[in-house]
């Protein structure tokens, strides 16, 4: 046990320098960075720890760090609706999407579609969501986002079309339900 140990140590000391500079040259913020490292080598001291050992520890540490800066990059940040709408959320056009509420029932619902578009928005690519966002929710045209991205206009429409596919197929299945409902 203790010469593992002292092989984890000693594969740490090796590499922990280039796994650094390999996380931090994909991750700007540096409490991130650390986050990811810490989570590489917690893995590794769990790993080695198996029957089976690790032959190159080098490239296991990397693969791993790749894996985690990935994972890092999918996770969507969760944006609450309301904070896309602003202050005017309560007299935007989504309330007339919405059921009126005229009592508890009505209200629960209006929360349940309102909680899906949010979690289907949030499953976007960010890029996808931006734009959708921009021009539906916050009512911007597509040259004024051109002009400020910089981003083809042409690009900008794709991106709008990718994300109301998925917001279509996504709000499906709750919209049936609620006709089904209704």
């Amino acid at each position: 046990m203790a010469q593992r140990n002292d092989e984890i140590t000693e594969s740490v000391r090796r590499e922990r320098t280039r796994l650094w500079a390999f996380i931090r040259k994909r991750i700007a913020d540096p409490s991130e960075a650390e986050d990811i490292l810490q989570d590489v080598l917690f893995e590794f001291v769990e790993a080695y720890h198996l029957p089976e050992p690790i032959e190159q520890v080098g490239a296991w540490l990397f693969r791993v760090a790749r894996n985690r800066i990935i994972d890092r990059f999918r996770k969507k940040k969760e944006v609450p609706l309301t904070d896309w709408l602003g202050d005017e959320a309560d007299d935007y056009w989504l309330d007339d999407l919405l059921p009126p509420v005229d009592g508890p029932e009505t209200a629960y619902t209006r929360e349940i579609l309102l909680q899906e578009l949010q979690d289907a928005l949030n499953e976007l690519p960010q890029e996808q969501r931006d734009v959708f966002v921009a021009h539906e929710l916050q009512g911007r045209s597509f040259e004024e986002l051109a002009l400020e991205t910089g981003v083809k206009l042409s690009t900008l429409l794709s991106r709008k079309r990718y994300a109301v596919i998925h917001l279509r197929k996504r709000l499906h299945i709750i919209y049936q339900e609620f006709l089904e409902e209704n």
